[in-house]
């Protein structure tokens, strides 16, 4: 997977303006999302009560808000701590599609990736939007929209380090995020013995800061939060080993619980309208990604299991 993630990322692509307000620790961070053009707002008339709407986006309306689940990591979907602002890929995807559906305000959890998809299923939320890949284990527990995007993994080490192509990271620690792809990556080379140790780290930052210190030789994550956090962070002594060719390249898409499967047509509904009038691959062009990471509307159908 070739990594484009160019200077837009850190200019306006980045300060899209999403209205909303700070929070504080333990406060979900929200966005306002303008109300839909009408022709925008139509969805599947699956529900008991007849009235055209899901039984969540009815519940979704009357309370304000939505509320989804993610790990906070940019350039994906996080808190901007300068505005206060959600920001990020999905979010802007996610501000859209609310904006189509009529729901007013978005509202985020910072959750551990790894538990995600419990706390949805606990009810903690109503979805989880956090640059999820859709795998076949996930697709046991929870439904899945159809693809936003696809993308892959890059390998960063410190800069000047002996490791420097793929093959001599046989010798290397590697720093992996517990719950992710990646980290699945990362355990089938130690079992293959393409590395010599895996380490798991909670979040972006601390696996930053653990090759950044010397704690791990490198770390394997998401090529786009990568590319990103090396861009902005003039701190960090690391660099994306080159050239790679990525193996865990996945496609990308949002869960929601078992029972709301009519949510989830109403979500795809307007997901694939966004496709076929441009809007999804002009947000992936603001953030320099090309047509690579764009799937179409019939090649990005998920095949859910219930």
């Amino acid at each position: 997977m070739k990594k484009r993630i160019l200077a837009a990322l850190l200019c306006g692509a980045m300060l899209m303006s999403l209205a909303g307000c700070g929070s504080e620790s333990g406060t979900p961070a929200t966005t306002t999302a303008a109300p839909a053009p009408a022709e925008s707002t139509e969805a599947p008339a699956d529900t008991a009560d007849g009235s055209g709407e899901s039984a969540l986006l009815q519940s979704i309306k009357e309370k304000g808000y939505i509320t989804i689940a993610s790990s906070n990591d940019a350039p994906l979907c996080y808190q901007d701590i300068e505005t206060g602002e959600l920001a990020g890929i999905d979010i802007l995807i996610f501000t859209e599609a609310c904006k189509r559906l009529g729901i007013p305000e978005i509202q985020m959890k910072v959750i551990d990736f790894s538990n995600m998809l419990v706390e949805l299923n606990n009810n903690s939320v109503d979805m989880v939007v956090d640059a999820m890949y859709i795998k076949d284990e996930r697709l046991d527990v929870a439904l899945f929209t159809d693809v936003w995007y696809q993308e892959g993994e890059a390998v960063v080490v410190k800069k000047g380090s002996e490791f420097t192509t793929k093959e001599s990271l046989a010798g290397a620690s590697m720093g992996a995020q517990p719950g992710t792809a990646f980290y699945e990556t990362a355990e089938q080379w130690l079992a293959e013995g393409k590395i010599k140790e895996l380490v798991g780290y909670e979040n972006q930052a601390t696996l930053m800061t653990a090759v950044n210190t010397g704690k791990v030789d490198a770390a394997v994550t998401d090529g786009i939060v990568l590319a990103y956090t090396l861009s902005t962070d003039s701190n960090l002594d690391l660099e994306m080993l080159s050239p790679y060719e990525a193996e865990a390249s996945g496609r990308i898409g949002a869960a929601v619980r078992f029972e709301d499967k009519a949510f989830l047509e109403e979500f795809n509904a307007v997901l694939n309208g966004m496709k076929e009038d441009g809007t999804l691959l002009q947000i992936l062009k603001d953030f320099g990604l090309n047509e690579d990471y764009y799937v179409g509307v019939e090649e990005g159908k998920t095949a859910n299991k219930k």
